[in-house]
């Protein structure tokens, strides 16, 4: 077969294998996230995306747009259209996992927040149990008040957890610093060991990660009526090709 099917687990480890980016030099490859647009939408989703990362609702300041009939990775964007490139947060599993920790991804879901403050995973779809990206699929439930949180605090956003072990609770802090220092700012709650993470159990002796998905924007955006398409975990990318929000 040309294209077996793969549980999204697996094309995650696959991703890990081949993912280079260096978070201290700001070099190498990444994972990232394609969502096409109207081009005539995309003054409105730029605006979107610079109040969602003002917000904490993003995953890094990376971003590009790939005007019409353009062509970045492996996209290419009909004459009416233009595209999104944003850095996937499945990033931090990659570069967990080329550090040598023992790490889990479950899966990703809808997280409640109430005054800013990350409460309960609302839905989650496990990794293991799909061959499309949970994220993709919750994007297009309206399931999402990711503007209500960016307006007031209170709603509901996409967001995605994985698990590692207790004994690498340093080296992840270390991870998570370097990625920091990045730009890299989507992390949402990280819990303790042998306890559950905004509700979803964790294996015993691991300990859980939350990190907002790096489609928020995009969900915000559809909320106001708006169309797009969204192409989560699309593939592997340089990071060079992906600039900055402030470039916009």
């Amino acid at each position: 077969m040309d294209n077996p099917l793969k549980f999204v687990n697996h094309r995650i480890e696959e991703y890990a294998l081949k993912v280079t980016y260096r978070p201290e030099d700001d070099e190498g490859s990444i994972i990232y996230n394609a969502s096409l647009i109207r081009h005539d939408d995309l003054d409105d989703l730029l605006r979107v995306l610079k109040d969602a990362c003002r917000a904490g609702l993003c995953v890094s300041n990376r971003l590009s747009v790939v005007y019409p009939g353009e062509s970045v990775g492996d996209v290419s964007v009909p004459g009416d259209m233009a595209a999104i490139l944003t850095m996937c947060s499945i990033t931090l599993d990659a570069l967990l996992l080329r550090k040598g920790v023992p790490l889990n991804p479950i899966g990703g879901g809808i997280v409640e927040i109430q005054d800013r403050i990350p409460r309960r995973f609302t839905t989650i779809l496990r990794y293991e149990s799909t061959t499309i990206d949970p994220l993709q699929v919750l994007i297009t439930q309206e399931m999402t008040s990711v503007r209500g949180v960016m307006n007031r605090g209170n709603g509901s956003i996409l967001a995605n957890l994985r698990e590692c072990h207790m004994e690498t609770e340093a080296l992840v802090g270390d991870v998570l610093d370097s990625l920091l220092d990045g730009g890299v700012t989507g992390v949402l709650d990280v819990g303790v060991p042998n306890a559950a993470l905004l509700g979803v159990p964790v294996t015993p002796e691991y300990f859980g990660i939350a990190m907002v998905g790096g489609t928020n924007p995009i969900a915000a955006f559809r909320e106001s009526g708006k169309w797009a398409q969204t192409m989560a975990l699309k593939g592997l990318i340089d990071s060079a090709e992906i600039g900055y929000i402030d470039d916009y």
